[in-house]
């Protein structure tokens, strides 16, 4: 998917960026002390973190579109890391939550749990993730190069019991973008 978003970058930012994201990302907010540090992985336009900066939590994005990393690094004002999610080396982070906003929607389901567990490692003991995909059962292909993944919860949340995470906030919400999607969405604490 590098190459949609490398070569779209421009497009994919106008799209995002002036979306209102405080319906998904305050079930996570109401769980964080104030100034907490967060993780933003696959961090887009950078309009999040620069949403949670204006509430005055510390947010860092990670993105791997190096275009995009540019614009988020500019929109939002945060340190925006230059990395791959599937490769990047998490154990040496620390952050009070991480923020997986449609980060995971291109990963099939058969690495998913892999690639999760992996940022995982960034996220401190009792720390809090929130995570979005979109619901169905098919792969979708909107645009050449840029397959998503579909989801049904019963196979998340079984995901999230493996990973020791406990879902404590869950919601499904129409697409900001496109009215046939639907998101799920996932506030969920890793357990010790």
């Amino acid at each position: 998917m590098i190459d949609y978003y490398e070569q779209n970058y421009i497009e994919y930012h106008a799209s995002t960026v002036g979306i209102d994201p405080s319906s998904f990302l305050e079930p996570l907010t109401q769980r964080l002390a104030p100034g907490a540090t967060i993780l933003d992985v696959g961090c887009g336009s950078g309009r999040d973190l620069r949403w949670f900066r204006e509430r005055g939590f510390r947010p860092t994005g990670l993105e791997r579109s190096p275009s995009l990393a540019e614009l988020a690094r500019n929109h939002s004002g945060c340190p925006v890391m230059d990395a791959d999610f599937e490769t990047h080396d998490f154990s040496g982070l620390s952050f009070d939550a991480l923020v997986l906003v449609g980060a995971l929607v291109h990963i099939p389901h058969d690495r998913l749990e892999q690639i999760l567990e992996n940022i995982l490692q960034a996220l401190r003991p009792a720390g809090h993730a929130l995570m979005t995909l979109k619901e169905g059962r098919d792969p979708t292909e909107p645009a050449p190069g840029r397959v998503f993944y579909l989801w049904q919860d019963p196979d998340l949340r079984a995901i999230f019991g493996r990973r020791n995470l406990t879902v404590v906030d869950f919601s499904r919400q129409v697409s900001k973008l496109r009215d046939t999607d639907i998101w799920l969405g996932y506030v969920l604490q890793k357990t010790i």
